[in-house]
């Protein structure tokens, strides 16, 4: 699915998108792109209108020095996309980082938000891998240039490409994650990058938690969607979550890890498109959005339990 580009805010939003129909918003991980959706985006694209862009710092989108990589400022940008476009209101799909920013944009922009897919999500749980913990050790920045460096990545992008011609691939998730270790050889990525995961990581795990707002998603059709063995958030955060959000949907790909949208994407396919075409679409006012506000739920123990 082809790139397109436009100029928001003087900085420049790579985005792919095509189809008809209802409008879903995909949006990536950490030190990912849009590129992550490739395997199911031609499928939707059949039946309703895909937009998949580059967060700021990411892909083939603008890496601006003094830009703010908070989980705010992301979902400013894509509420921003949105409107440029001209379409009012999406299903937001999140995976990993992009899940936090879906999480943030429905709640920033409630009347932007038809449902909520929340795909292998951070900001769910304090746990989270130990490398990604490591990276966020002051002056890991000023030592992560020495093993990721442009030599490294031209070599082993060179001996993938022996691999596929000789009939060889690897596996989805490590095609994943070479893709985002490829890309912070280079100096402007791997600066956004180190700035995203302050933004919501620390030496101890997760920084930012959504458990206090969970309950706003009894008035959005909520679906979490998880690998049983992903190494990078626990599925156990998956449980908790389904627990304290009212009516939403869980389902587990037991032979996945973090990347379930890639490691079966038929599969993720169909989980989608039955959550979408069986649930609703929120159309949250202003005023009932003002009521929820005023009368929170009793505290969500179990899930800050996790966090």
């Amino acid at each position: 699915m082809k790139a397109h580009h436009l100029s928001i805010h003087g900085h420049r939003v790579s985005f792919r998108m095509g189809g008809e129909g209802p409008v879903l918003l995909f949006v990536h991980g950490m030190a990912g792109s849009s590129a992550t959706w490739r395997h199911v985006l031609p499928a939707l694209a059949q039946r309703f209108t895909v937009i998949a862009p580059d967060l700021l710092g990411h892909g083939e989108s603008g890496k601006p020095r003094r830009g703010e990589y908070a989980l705010g400022a992301h979902a400013n940008m894509l509420r921003d996309l949105l409107q440029v476009l001209g379409y009012e209101r999406a299903t937001l799909v999140g995976q990993s980082l992009g899940g936090g920013v879906a999480m943030q944009l429905a709640y920033q922009f409630p009347e932007r938000c038809e449902r909520l897919v929340l795909v292998g999500s951070g900001g769910l749980g304090r746990e989270v891998n130990l490398v990604l913990r490591a990276l966020a050790f002051p002056g890991a920045e000023y030592l992560f240039p020495l093993v990721c460096t442009p030599g490294l990545r031209d070599t082993g992008t060179l001996l993938a490409s022996w691999l596929y011609r000789a009939g060889l691939r690897v596996a989805p998730a490590i095609e994943e994650v070479w893709r985002s270790y490829a890309s912070l050889a280079d100096a402007d990525t791997r600066r956004a990058f180190f700035r995203t995961l302050h933004a919501v990581i620390d030496v101890g795990g997760q920084a930012v938690s959504a458990a206090d707002r969970l309950y706003l998603t009894s008035q959005v059709p909520t679906l979490i969607v998880w690998g049983a063995h992903d190494p990078f958030i626990p599925v156990s955060h998956a449980v908790a979550a389904h627990d304290v959000m009212p009516g939403s949907r869980l389902v587990i790909f037991d032979e996945a890890g973090h990347f379930p949208h890639c490691e079966d994407p038929g599969r993720f396919v169909e989980v989608l498109v039955d959550f979408l075409t069986t649930s609703e679409p929120a159309r949250l006012s202003e005023v009932r959005w003002r009521e929820l506000l005023q009368s929170p739920p009793a505290p969500l123990d179990a899930l800050r339990g996790a966090a």
